[in-house]
């Protein structure tokens, strides 16, 4: 079911599953029809639909439209009659392609036109439906009457059209059997064709001939049944405008447009079953025109896009079933596409196979051609109503088996065993996929619909028919009972289908497994080659398969992989299952070891010899067949496991591996038989289980700045928790065993299964390994160990029911081996001698030699009971083989009488074993002695290095149950716990096991191999010891790193500072060099550098008064106004000033670099920058592709490999200004004040020529090189010394305003802030103060004098055509302080610093007085104005706001316009002003400055800053700056070198004096609030649904076209394209554009298409991730999931301060060029 985004969301689905898609062809909304949902989901405008409401529409207003529409179609017929052209040979198929594009390209308007109809509604489509299926119209028109040449043509050209789709022909021949002489199979046959092989043709013929179920006749019954109806053959010589119609558009290969119209025709019902009708007519059509298509891709997208809307109508569907025979169309189509691929089948016996298979190399499996035929048959088989009618038609069924049966055996592997593969195919893609495709999803499709036991007939049926195919197959192949060496293939579809089938039989419709099983024979046969598959994987695992090349491993893998398994490796499973519980066990143990090539390695000699593995392969090999018999025993998927518990079970293992996110789960647990549900069968959902094994972990951050999604981790009391405790806990001391999970109970038809754990052969494996493993056998490991033990505790918890009875039967042949097949009682049999067949040179026979000389042989009664012993033993184990084949042939025989007799005679068959095998094999009779459980003991003395290990005392109070989980020793305690628990006899020989205090006979072993072991363990142990010790010392050395070099907390560690305080105070800096390591200070002649990193910025100048960040628009009402940002109000005030200042003047009352200013930040560590030189040239030189530009200065720092693109000069001498600089001084105000001015008029020192000088040149050029030239000139004339000027002391300005905001925009937190990282501003304010000194500020327009003197005269001095200097009321007070500072000799004493900030203090505040006088009514105004005139005589009064302000009011008054104009502010703003507001605005005007200051002098002087709270900052930051105020008043902080009022009077003169300037501009110049919020980005709507259909459609604002990849800018809202050639400018897409435009090259944009973010930094980009994810906490990029998306408030806050902070070139590590192609 699908829905139109409008439906969807006018719709209530909360709570339902869904997935957003963009749908590429168009297509129908199923809103509204009944048919497909339930009318409580219709979306509100479908709900209100009933017949009664609807007008009809006038006849006469569709007249016109009845007229003009059917000439109309013809028109567009005809136009694609005339354009076709058949293919002729290849060389010209690309000119016919190009030719039905231009014929399509002409008639794109007449398509757009009847699309644009069919939106007109549901009266234009009826009139449409009307004329597409009218055959009268169609018969007129269509042939053309006899006048009318052109459409006689016109009509052959058709005509020719239809004959030449061969198809067509085949379908006559095949139909109108009168009318030809052709037998029908003849059409199907001649596809054969393509089939090189001779033997397929002859065998087709003799099938036929010999009246077999061979493919000739299944082709045949093919044809016959697909043409039960003779109109098939009528429907193409079509009879309405529609058929045609659709005729042309396959032929023309689906058009889009096309498809579009035919799609929203749907919601018209009768045209919907019309067209459904013909489109099944043309089914085998358009299959045949899909398979020599060139574009089978994306046809088969559009032809899905059409079917999927027909089929998947149930009423339709089965409507179309029963009138045109839909299944038998779709059945016969599939065969007739597969046919075209067939080869002969190699399996088994090459020469006599008569079986074909698909050949997997074929384009048509490669390339999935046949995807969209078979996802139509999946789609119409989930109805009942429909796959019943399939079910039911017993000739379908055959049909379908046969399909299947094109699959069996597929993609057959042949071990290579001399030299590797020369080319490795990748067939086994195709295979995997047209298995799962074509057979595994038609399987589960039925399966669905046998569930309940009504049914159980169909099942039988189906049972019934897959035995049939499989006998006939094992014929095909010419199979009797080994399978063929060497050969694997995975795809047995027939045997899986079996299986599944067999397997909901019993589960769910109560069927006994018995009445569907074959016989024995047959039932050994179906065995072999799921067995075959077993052995193989661990063939593969163990390399012997190594020279078949990769894709061999490529195979195994995805046979167990998650999307396959259920289909592949679960049913084989199943099926080896079935067939162990119902065949003779030893008959099945035998076969799995002789399968898996260890038969040789089960004997108790020391030394053997295998003729089919190497010695490095028998491990593995051994360990895989053991591992093989505990999961068959122990894996209970098919064998009573509710759905609920399988789900669980495959959560929890998915889960104890790792954290999980929700989509990897949906996708690691085996897809379920209808994978779109959503929903796992059975009762519990996805969800619910998900839920009750495990715990959500919402998003984090890792601290390198990597973003997890939302994981799902196991819950506390889930089972393997208790194995994360037991495990580490620590308390076992050896390496931890797997612990096996409580297995669920065998379902009563599989009891069978057990007796494979009572049998004997399995017991003598059992007893022979542990003998092995005790004796330290080669190839023997710990696995191997853990599985035998396992399977021990396997039989031990599964007994048989019937032990006495079958001990009985066994009494009368008392087997020398064990006496009967129950584990418990044959694990104290005593085995005493073992006869064995070994090498001469075995340690074996030595020992016997030995013996010999020592004594006579023994009695000769002993000596025949033992060499009868051995016989037997010999040939249980050495014999499987002859064991096995034994068993085969009484099986088919069914003579159980000679099976119970044949125990004895194994002797003869036994020494006719080894055919061929080295001579030098001797027979040999060895002294064991031990039984099963005494083996245990002795592996545990052993395991545990003690020698009496389990004492009398330990059996006494033994428990299983204490020892659940552990190492080896608990699994041997384990069982041997619960064997003296199940029987007395076991715990008295455990007793008398135990009470022989004699010690293990140890294992014989020459000394010096001894001693040779113990110095390899000793030299192991020592090795253990330095490794331990050296990790030791790296972690040290890591700690110790990360605590000096890396530390971001504290901005007291930087590394300088720490090395100023650590030196005393006299003496020079160190500096380390991360290159060369030397330590030294930094000179003239080899300067130090700091590493950094210059980069544009525009953060601050987007920042807005307001603390709520600004709307995202999502609607055409909503806009963003971008006058409001800082950047832009300081644009406008300068261009202000520069229309009425002097220009020099204006370039120093403000600051730049809001936009585009510079920042620099440092990670810390110091180089020699000749060093770094040497450095950068080896970047050159290095080929490895690098994430930086070495051209551009890129690289990154040599020890902590942060980025960086320039390297800071530190200047020589001291670190901070010490002593005396910093002491205090006793001077008067003005006596600071002359000298100060005495420093700046000392002319600037030209830098002597050295190596110090030209590094800081090249730095200052860099960092005029990061920003772009418009961020410079800003004067009027472009590169004066102004502009240079402004540039020096704006980059300043830049760095402490950003350090300000990254400590939160105050200086409350004091010095331990961790937004204040690394601080490189020492060595930034000298590299600028060298440059700036060189400047000197012309003595007669030094603002300094301006500040501290009173110089009335100066004033009307101008002439007329000069402009005047920017009143100092105007002044930007922060710039004047930089500029100061930077001016004036380094370093400065404080107390300069100080008496700096105490006079432009006085201009602030008075700036403060100003700005809030024009802010008050003119009766406050009048009122203060006579308050602050009563003061002004008291003593102290120009230290009181009051007697100033008043002041400030009169004198302003004087130039009447300042306090006119802003009648308007002052009326808004009601408030009444108290004298604590007054106060606190004064405050937070001066604040800025005070801030900037206080960390100016923390940067020069060291000063620490101490954290206060938000209320004490003022009188804090105050104290700090030594302005003696007090936390009452902001005005008792003044300190006025001259008469307060008379430079006040100054001042405010210089504004009246330009009366003649438009007053509005003067005002907005004098009401400067220098307070800005801190910088945001912009504000997202919760739901990304939102931005998305609001986004998505929207047009481009430069082209006017819809992008194809449209973005956002998250920074100002600008929609932009990516990649977008229509906005290239200068070869500049329009991304790139606007990150230099918006962000002085940072860009942040989101794309609209894919919810994640792209960083744009300067000619890098990255993808920085999602800030939308869904309910689960995960990203969906590409939208691909289409789950609905939800903000991460913790992942935008992240990408907001890695854009404030400036760290997206550390934290974000992928990076790569764009080429300025986004």
């Amino acid at each position: 079911m699908s829905l139109c985004a409008e439906c969807f969301n006018n719709g209530d689905h909360t709570g339902h599953d869904f997935n957003m898609f963009r749908s590429q062809a168009g297509g129908a909304c199923d809103c509204g029809d009944g048919n497909v949902m339930r009318e409580s989901g219709f979306c509100s405008r479908h709900r209100l639909k009933t017949g009664e409401n609807v007008p009809l529409v006038p006849r006469d207003l569709l007249l016109m439209s009845e007229m003009v529409l059917p000439r109309f179609i013809i028109t567009i017929i005809q136009y694609l009659r005339d354009g076709y052209t058949e293919p002729g040979e290849d060389a010209k198929s690309h000119l016919k392609e190009k030719d039905l594009q231009k014929v399509l390209q002409q008639l794109d308007l007449h398509i757009s036109f009847l699309e644009e109809l069919t939106k007109m509604g549901g009266a234009m489509r009826t009139v449409l439906t009307k004329i597409l299926t009218n055959q009268q119209t169609f018969k007129e028109l269509s042939m053309g009457q006899e006048e009318n040449v052109y459409a006689k043509r016109s009509y052959e050209k058709y005509l020719s059209a239809l004959k030449s789709s061969g198809l067509v022909s085949v379908e006559e021949k095949g139909a109108g059997a009168g009318a030809t002489d052709t037998p029908a199979g003849a059409g199907a046959l001649s596809l054969l064709v393509r089939v090189k092989l001779k033997a397929v043709h002859v065998f087709v013929w003799q099938e036929d001939q010999d009246g077999l179920q061979g493919v000739g006749q299944r082709k045949r019954v093919k044809l016959s049944s697909s043409t039960k109806d003779p109109s098939i053959m009528d429907t193409l010589k079509h009879k309405c405008f529609l058929e045609e119609l659709l005729f042309w558009t396959i032929k023309y290969e689906f058009p889009q447009k096309m498809v579009t119209f035919l799609l929203n025709m749907l919601p018209d019902q009768d045209y919907k079953i019309t067209f459904t009708k013909t489109f099944v007519q043309h089914y085998a059509f358009i299959m045949k025109t899909l398979m020599k298509s060139h574009e089978s891709d994306t046809m088969s997208n559009r032809i899905v896009h059409i079917s999927v809307q027909l089929f998947s109508n149930e009423e339709l569907a089965r409507h179309v079933t029963e009138e045109c025979q839909l299944l038998d169309i779709m059945v016969t189509v599939l065969l007739y596409m597969m046919e075209s691929c067939l080869i002969k089948s190699e399996l088994q016996d090459e020469e006599n196979n008569h079986h074909v298979v698909v050949n997997c190399g074929e384009a048509l499996l490669k390339n999935n051609t046949y995807w969209p035929l078979v996802s139509d048959f999946i789609n119409i088989l989930s109805h009942q109503s429909v796959a019943k009618r399939f079910l039911e038609d017993q000739s379908l069924l055959r049909l379908w088996m046969s399909f299947v049966s094109f699959f069996q055996g597929m993609n057959l592997n042949k071990r290579e065993l001399n030299e590797h593969v020369e080319f490795e195919s990748q067939t086994y893609y195709a295979a995997f996929a047209a298995e799962l495709e074509a057979c595994a999803q038609p399987m589960w499709g039925l399966l669905t619909h046998c569930k309940v036991k009504e049914t159980h007939e169909y099942t039988k049926t189906v049972v019934r028919y897959c035995l049939e195919t499989l006998q006939m197959w094992f014929d095909t192949i010419g199979f009797v009972d080994e399978p063929a060496l060497n050969q694997l293939t995975f795809h047995l579809p027939l045997h899986r289908y079996y299986a599944m089938f067999l397997s909901k039989g019993v589960k769910c419709q109560g069927l006994d497994l018995d009445s569907l099983l074959p016989d024995q024979e047959m039932l050994m046969k179906i065995m072999v080659h799921p067995l075959q598959i077993q052995a193989s994987l661990s063939e593969i695992h163990s390399n012997m398969w190594v020279r078949n090349g990769l894709q061999i491993k490529g195979q195994a893998m995805t046979y167990v992989q998650s999307h396959f398994c259920n289909s592949m490796i679960d049913p084989d499973i199943y099926l080896l299952q079935v067939c162990a519980s119902r065949l003779d066990p030893d008959y099945f143990i035998s076969s799995v070891f002789e399968r898996f090539k260890v038969v040789d390695l089960l004997t108790m000699a020391s030394q053997h010899q295998n003729a089919v593995l190497d010695s490095e392969q028998e491990r593995p090999m051994l360990e895989g067949a053991l591992t093989f018999l505990v999961i068959l025993s122990s894996l209970r998927v098919h064998l009573g496991m509710s759905d609920d518990e399988i789900l669980r079970a495959e959560m929890v293992s998915q889960l104890c591996m790792n954290d999980r996110t929700h989509s990897s789960l949906l996708d690691l647990i085996p897809e379920n038989p209808n994978p779109k549900s959503g929903v796992v069968p059975g009762s519990c959902s996805f969800e619910e289980m998900l839920s009750a094994v495990a715990d959500f972990k919402a998003p984090v951050f890792e601290p390198g700045g990597s973003m997890q999604q939302g994981m799902y981790t196991p819950k506390g009391d889930a089972p393997y928790s208790e194995r994360h405790t037991a495990f580490l806990s620590g308390v076992h001391t050896g390496n931890p065993w797997p612990p096996y999970k409580e297995r669920t109970a065998l379902h009563p038809c599989y009891k069978g299964l057990v007796r494979l754990l009572h049998c004997k052969t399995l017991h003598i494996v059992i007893f022979t390994l542990l003998y092995k493993i005790w004796m330290d056998h080669q190839n023997m490991s710990e696995h191997v160990l853990c599985m035998v033990l396992y399977l021990i505790e396997l039989g031990l918890d599964n007994q048989v029911q019937d032990d006495k009875v079958e001990e009985v039967s066994f009494e009368h042949c008392h087997d020398s081996w064990f006496p009967g097949t129950s584990l418990l009682s044959n694990l104290h049999h005593v085995i005493n001698f073992v006869r064995v067949r070994v090498p001469e040179t075995a340690p074996e026979v030595e020992r016997k030699r030995e013996r010999e000389r020592e004594r006579e042989t023994p009695a000769s009664t002993s000596s025949e009971s033992s060499t009868f012993g051995q016989n037997l033993r010999e040939a249980q184990v050495f014999s499987l083989v002859a064991e096995r084949r034994r068993k085969f042939q009484e099986i088919i025989n069914r003579s159980n009488h000679e099976a119970s007799q044949a125990v004895r005679p194994k002797s003869s068959s036994s020494r006719l074993l080894p055919p061929g095998s080295p001579p030098q094999l001797v027979t040999e009779i060895l002294e064991i002695g031990e039984s099963m459980l005494s083996l245990l003991v002795k592996l545990h003395q052993k395991l545990s290095g003690k020698q009496n290990s389990l004492s009398l005392s330990w059996l006494a109070e033994v428990d299983p149950a204490h020892h659940a989980h552990g190492d080896g020793l608990t699994a041997i305690e384990r069982i041997l716990a619960k064997a003296a628990a199940r029987s007395r006899h076991s715990k008295r020989c455990l007793q008398e096991i135990c009470g022989k205090v004699c010690p293990p006979i140890p294992p014989k072993k020459n000394s010096p191999g001894d001693k040779k072991s113990m110095d390899k363990e000793e030299r192991r142990q020592r090795a253990r010891e330095r490794q331990q010790k050296l990790l030791a010392e790296f972690a040290s050395r890591q700690k110790s790193f990360m605590e000096t070099a890396m530390d971001v907390e504290s901005p007291e560690t930087d590394a300088v500072m720490e090395m100023g305080s650590a030196e005393p105070l006299d003496s020079e800096v160190l500096y380390d060099c991360v290159i060369c390591g030397q330590s030294g200070p930094s000179t003239e002649d080899r300067p130090t550098g700091l590493v950094v990193l210059l980069q544009a910025s525009s953060v601050l100048g987007h920042r807005c008064r307001s603390d709520t960040p600004k709307r995202l628009p999502t609607t055409d009402e909503e806009h963003i106004y971008p006058e409001d940002t800082c950047g832009a109000a300081h644009d406008v005030r300068l261009s202000l000033m520069q229309r009425y200042f002097k220009d020099s003047s204006c370039l120093q009352s403000v600051s730049i670099g809001w936009d585009g200013g510079v920042y620099v930040q440092t990670c810390g560590h110091t180089l020699h920058i000749d060093c770094h030189k040497s450095y950068m040239e080896s970047l050159r030189n290095d080929q490895v592709l690098q994430g930086f530009s070495v051209d551009k200065g890129e690289f990154t720092c040599p020890l902590c490999r942060q980025f960086a693109n320039s390297v800071l000069p530190c200047r020589p001498g001291r670190g901070m200004e010490t002593g005396a600089w910093h002491a205090p001084s006793n001077k008067s105000m003005s006596t600071l004040v002359r000298e100060v001015e005495d420093l700046q008029e000392q002319l600037g020192i030209f830098p002597a020529e050295s190596n110090l000088s030209k590094e800081m040149e090249s730095v200052i050029k860099d960092i005029k090189n990061t920003t772009q030239k418009k961020y410079m000139d800003y004067g009027k004339n472009p590169g004066s010394p102004d502009n240079d000027f402004l540039f020096m002391y704006s980059v300043a300005r830049t760095n402490l305003e950003l350090e300000l905001v990254h400590r939160g925009g105050n200086l409350c937190s004091g010095g331990a802030s961790a937004a204040a990282k690394r601080s490189c501003l020492n060595q930034l304010f000298h590299v600028l103060a060298m440059h700036m000194r060189l400047y000197s500020i012309d003595s007669a327009y030094n603002p300094w004098t301006r500040l501290t003197q009173s110089t009335h005269s100066r004033d009307t001095e101008y002439c007329d055509d000069e402009r005047p200097e920017v009143p100092m009321l105007f002044r930007d007070v922060p710039s004047l302080l930089i500029i100061f500072i930077l001016t004036m000799p380094q370093p400065l004493r404080k107390e300069h610093f100080t008496c700096v900030v105490k006079v432009l203090y006085s201009l602030q505040y008075t700036q403060a007085l100003a700005a809030l006088s024009v802010r008050f009514s003119p009766e406050e105004r009048l009122a203060w104005s006579n308050t602050g005139a009563a003061k002004k005589n008291t003593p102290n009064s120009d230290k009181s706001w009051e007697s100033l302000l008043g002041h400030v009011i009169s004198e302003l008054t004087k130039a009447k316009d300042v306090y006119d104009t802003s009648s308007e502010e002052t009326l808004l703003s009601s408030s009444v002003w108290s004298p604590q507001s007054i106060e606190f605005s004064l405050q937070q005007f001066c604040l800025p400055f005070l801030r900037l200051s206080c960390l100016l002098q923390h940067h020069l002087y060291g000063d620490s800053l101490p954290g206060c709270l938000v209320e004490e900052e003022f009188s804090l930051l105050a104290g700090c700056l030594g302005l003696a105020g007090s936390a009452q008043s902001s005005a008792a902080c003044l300190e006025w070198n001259i008469s307060a009022l008379d430079l006040i009077s100054q001042w405010c003169s210089e504004v009246i004096a330009l009366s003649d300037s438009p007053t509005q501009q003067s005002v907005s110049l004098l009401v400067q609030d220098p307070q800005w919020a801190a910088p945001r980005l912009l504000h997202l709507p919760d739901n990304y649904n939102t931005i998305f259909q609001y986004y998505h459609r929207k047009s481009c604002t430069s082209c006017g076209k819809t992008p194809k990849d449209p973005a956002l800018c998250l920074v100002c809202g600008a929609f932009v394209c990516l990649k977008g050639h229509c906005c290239k400018q200068q070869g500049v897409c329009e991304c790139v554009l606007h990150s230099q435009h918006c962000g002085a090259a940072t860009g942040i944009f989101l794309l609209i298409n894919a919810s994640v973010i792209i960083i744009i930094r300067g000619h890098r980009f990255c993808l920085w991730g999602s800030v939308y994810l869904d309910a689960h906490g995960e990203e969906d990029r590409d939208l691909r999931r289409g789950k609905p998306l939800y903000l991460c408030e913790e992942r935008y806050r992240v990408l907001e301060q890695q854009w404030v902070s400036h760290t997206f070139d550390h934290i974000n590590k992928r990076w790569g060029p764009h080429y300025n192609g986004l």
